[in-house]
């Protein structure tokens, strides 16, 4: 998702690592650290409780209790989400993909480990099948744990009405989630009239970017490229931006 900390950290973060000392971070620091936006700007949270610190094969993992936004979700330092206004974006993400299709039957949904987009997605009674990264009893849910840029190479071509990516921030393992070649085979994998949605990043932060992923998509899909955004306060100037995307043109009223 969109970054939520000072580059300082990210620095500290990779002289940890290099050291052998690991993420080691103590509450003090987190307190003062899970801050910055980039762009001279900065966003604090108030940590009262450190839950949970560790270290994946691909990512370092924090759970803290804020005082205000409840348990909150980082990976590599930067703000996944809160219990406090997760809602805001999984709704989006989610309704806005799939009120765009009349009566979606399949939905791959890429990455989405927290479950918030996979609860919204079986709010629709139209969906048959359901393919996520972590799933869970809904007998329509299933599950896989990979590459997902592997699992749509493989995907039989016009297997979803919708594709949502549901994916940490373009760096690192989710790096090759923005890139020409994974938008290729979601389009291979598209029904006819299959629609895209997926994360990119702040309009006011991450302008390049952004410009760089709606090309892409435009190329790629041939329909219509669309962009909404949510009101999310944990994030970058309270708001985080979806690029939504059809082999055919919508026209989205948002």
């Amino acid at each position: 998702m969109v970054m939520a900390t000072v580059t300082a950290m990210r620095r500290d973060l990779e002289g940890r690592k290099k050291s052998g000392k690991g993420c080691g971070l103590q509450k003090r620091e987190v307190r003062e650290m899970v801050r910055g936006v980039g762009g001279g700007e900065a966003h604090s949270l108030k940590v009262e409780n450190i839950l949970y610190r560790g270290k994946s094969e691909f990512q370092e993992i924090l759970v803290f209790e804020s005082s205000i936004h409840g348990k909150v979700l980082v990976l590599d330092v930067i703000i996944q989400l809160s219990e406090k206004d997760e809602c805001a974006y999984q709704e989006m993400i989610a309704h806005l993909t799939l009120c765009s299709i009349s009566s979606p039957k399949t939905v791959l949904v890429v990455g989405g480990g927290d479950g918030g987009v996979l609860r919204e997605v079986s709010r629709h009674p139209s969906v048959e099948h359901s393919d996520i990264s972590v799933g869970f009893q809904d007998p329509r849910v299933h599950l896989h744990v990979g590459d997902a840029t592997e699992f749509l190479r493989l995907a039989p071509k016009g297997k979803y009405d919708a594709v949502i990516v549901d994916s940490s921030d373009p760096v690192g393992p989710a790096q090759e989630l923005v890139e020409k070649l994974f938008f290729e085979t979601i389009a291979r994998a598209f029904m006819p009239g299959g629609v895209l949605c997926n994360m990119t990043e702040s309009m006011w932060l991450h302008t390049h970017l952004i410009q760089d992923m709606i090309s892409v998509c435009r190329q790629t899909f041939k329909g219509s490229v669309n962009y909404a955004w949510a009101s999310v306060p944990t994030y970058p100037r309270n708001t985080f931006p979806f690029s939504h995307s059809s082999t055919l043109a919508l026209n989205l009223y948002i």
